[in-house]
């Protein structure tokens, strides 16, 4: 072998060394990046949910700090809404049906966003219609405002015709932990069985 051809080899090898060193970096650094990303939580789930002051339908004070030790899902609405309130209460008793002795490990609430005419009796007729683990939570305006304010739930009276109104509001349904930490919105699109069995992850 000559000296030319031993040049050509030493450079080859040392080429094909940096590749691999190079190729190397970028797998631990992109590795240590995905790690970073799996285990951090973003800034939208660290803001949603807080401690609240309210009222429950049989007139109990009801705070955040009653929940904790529990998964819990959160709806806001109102007993006058006409269709997604009440469909989505239904959805949500049918999970609870499902989850048998289950259902005694979590909590469900339905918080108000029309406290002027969702007193606790009203909510207590309300809810009678669905399964009786599900909670009803009302206030004075400025605790319900505070108690939106913190799970970023939109709501707005809209006026109707003969001075009545109703409201526009978010329809999400809030999947909590244990700890009142929000997890995830609760993908109500699925058969209650499979909700349940997504519940149960977290019991």
């Amino acid at each position: 072998m000559t000296a030319r051809t031993d040049r050509i080899v030493i450079l080859g090898a040392a080429f094909l060394a940096g590749v691999a060193l190079c190729l190397g970096g970028i797998l631990l650094l992109t590795n240590r990046q995905v790690t970073a990303v799996a285990n951090s939580v973003s800034p939208f789930q660290s803001t949603v949910g807080g401690p609240f002051q309210l009222v429950d339908q049989e007139g109990r004070a009801t705070t955040d700090r009653d929940l904790l030790g529990r998964p819990f899902l959160v709806f806001f609405g109102f007993t006058h809404c006409p269709d997604v309130c009440p469909t989505t209460l239904f959805e949500i008793s049918e999970v609870l049906n499902r989850l048998g002795s289950g259902a005694e490990r979590i909590s469900a609430l339905f918080v108000t966003v029309d406290p002027e005419r969702d007193t606790p009796q009203s909510l207590k007729d309300y809810l009678s219609s669905f399964n009786p683990r599900l909670r009803g939570l009302t206030g004075d305006p400025a605790a319900i405002a505070a108690t939106l304010k913190s799970y970023r739930v939109y709501a707005k009276k809209v006026p109707l015709d003969g001075g009545n109104y109703t409201m526009d509001h978010t329809a999400i349904v809030y999947l909590m932990d244990k700890d009142g930490r929000f997890v995830a919105p609760f993908n109500m699109k699925r058969k209650p069985d499979e909700l349940a069995a997504d519940l149960r992850r977290y019991l």
